[in-house]
């Protein structure tokens, strides 16, 4: 016997009828204008070499990386995240090449400004690029990683970066105290329009491998639990936001996105600064993977993923997928 559901006075299905009446309705919009795309550059001229656990992503030398911020600008996509690949002849115990003004890093930045001075240039302030030890902090005779002694380190580099023109440093050490020695310091020197973008909660997480193998800054010894979060903590991402707003973070970060929506959705009620995620190249090179195997529709997966990080409660996404996520939306019907 057929029964009709006559008592059904609410059918969601309605709105869902055709792409225009899901548009009208969607709660969460993903545009080319919430994403940041990290990109690598390195010594030398004419250079362009492919990372192998990120497939589609370069380290790029600055004539070359020039090229592509030109065109990721064209594309629409605002702010570029920057990564510098430290030749091991730079490197040495104490990162003195992270704060050198003719440095990798400020040269890139000054040239960046001056072809494409539009976008804005976030850069990293951490010293595991720069350290022959691959640690984001000085360490002491018995391999403990020193926080205070790290901080005014890392002061040094961000000045460096400031100097050069950078928008926003990104200090990413999870040192105690960094933000709020960054910004005095900044403030100090007359940069106090360079904003600063902390990497908050950034959790010691296995989905960083890709992103080392670029830089080749994994570290030689031991694991960074001593200074990133515990996976497995929410309170403390909480704490630790807290404490960088307090210290004078403009934008507050999560890294990596994927795996902590909740933490996302849990500073989202707590703060009204922008939030920013780190879709990090773990999450990135999962879905390449899985699309070079012809197991999943990477587009669908790519937008997808990118969206749910929106609906936790990002406003920026840091992520690799930028430039493709920029082709799709101009492509977009």
């Amino acid at each position: 016997m057929s029964i009709k559901p006559s008592h059904i006075t609410q059918r969601p299905r309605r709105l869902r009828r055709t792409a225009t009446l899901r548009r009208m309705v969607r709660e969460t919009t993903l545009s080319v204008d919430d994403l940041i795309y990290p990109m690598f550059v390195m010594e030398g001229a004419e250079q362009k070499v492919e990372i192998t656990s990120m497939p589609g992503c370069y380290r790029y030398s600055l004539d070359l990386l020039l090229k592509e911020i030109a065109e990721v600008s064209s594309l629409g996509i605002n702010a570029i995240a920057l990564f510098p690949v430290i030749p091991e002849y730079k490197k040495d115990d104490t990162g003195t090449e992270s704060y050198n003004p003719k440095g990798l890093v400020p040269q890139t930045i000054e040239a960046i400004k001056q072809a494409v001075p539009e976008i804005v240039v976030i850069t990293d302030v951490a010293l595991d690029p720069f350290t022959t030890h691959g640690h984001d902090g000085l360490i002491d005779e018995n391999g403990t990683i020193l926080n205070d002694q790290t901080v005014e380190v890392l002061v040094k580099m961000a000045l460096a970066q400031a100097a050069a023109g950078a928008d926003f440093v990104a200090p990413s050490d999870m040192m105690d105290g960094r933000v709020g020695a960054i910004r005095q310091a900044l403030d100090a020197e007359g940069y106090s329009n360079v904003g600063i973008l902390a990497y908050s909660a950034k959790y010691a997480s296995a989905y960083y491998g890709p992103f080392r193998d670029a830089l080749d800054s994994a570290p030689k010894f031991g694991d960074k639990k001593t200074y990133q979060m515990d996976i497995a903590n929410a309170r403390e991402a909480l704490k630790e936001v807290q404490l960088d707003i307090a210290e004078g973070a403009d934008i507050v970060m999560v890294k990596p996105a994927l795996a902590y929506l909740d933490i996302i959705q849990q500073i989202r009620r707590t703060t009204q600064l922008p939030i920013a995620a780190y879709n990090v190249s773990g999450e990135y090179a999962m879905i390449k993977a899985a699309a070079q195997m012809g197991w999943i529709d990477e587009k669908q997966m790519i937008l997808e993923s990118l969206t749910s990080i929106k609906r936790a409660g990002a406003d920026l996404i840091l992520t690799y997928f930028a430039k493709e996520v920029a082709l799709i939306k101009k492509y977009e019907v």
